[in-house]
């Protein structure tokens, strides 16, 4: 049971239903951890908005789905990871590839690069060291390309907050955090 209430649908007033409507028409549901940030509307604008711009840039959908799987699996939001799982095959990858990006690397070369960034960035704040800037510049990505990148991990970082603050309903076939051995 979640710790934070999840409007629904028969709670929300105009502008929350006017939220919601405008999601299902993009995904088909009200996922309960936007049904968490519409205790606000301004705060669900406002990642809708920060989502929405980010989806227009550089990073293909794949590369967005790998960074939010290897965050969510680092920061141990399993809401996140089984939201992320679901939407990555719909993306297109494979359950190697998700499992690879769960832990923090992928099948593919640039975009193991792309993910070891992104958690570097995460678990050092930002942090990040010149040979590890060097390092996702070499695998191909641009100046461009790393300010998306930056931009998934905060987004990502919110999101995993707010889904382990709120312990949410996970409303996706359920994955488990990978435990540490």
């Amino acid at each position: 049971m979640s710790r934070i209430n999840v409007v629904t649908d028969d709670q929300a007033n105009e502008e929350q239903q006017a939220l919601y409507e405008a999601i299902q028409s993009q995904l088909g549901m009200v996922p309960n951890f936007l049904k968490v940030f519409a205790n606000s509307p301004a705060a669900l604008r406002a990642f809708l908005g920060l989502h929405g711009i980010a989806n227009e840039g550089s990073l293909d959908p794949q590369t967005r789905e790998r960074i939010a799987l290897g965050l969510a699996e680092q920061n141990a939001c399993e809401y996140c990871v089984s939201a992320h799982s679901a939407i990555g095959r719909k993306a297109g990858l494979s359950s190697a590839e998700i499992d690879a990006n769960r832990a923090g690397g992928s099948e593919d070369i640039k975009a193991a690069a792309a993910v070891k960034f992104a958690r570097s960035l995460s678990e050092n704040y930002g942090e990040v060291t010149t040979a590890e800037l060097l390092a996702v510049r070499d695998a191909g990505y641009s100046d461009a390309d790393i300010v998306e990148i930056i931009t998934h991990v905060g987004m990502n970082v919110l999101t995993n907050i707010l889904g382990k603050a709120s312990r949410v309903e996970i409303d996706f076939p359920k994955v488990e955090i990978n435990k540490a051995a």
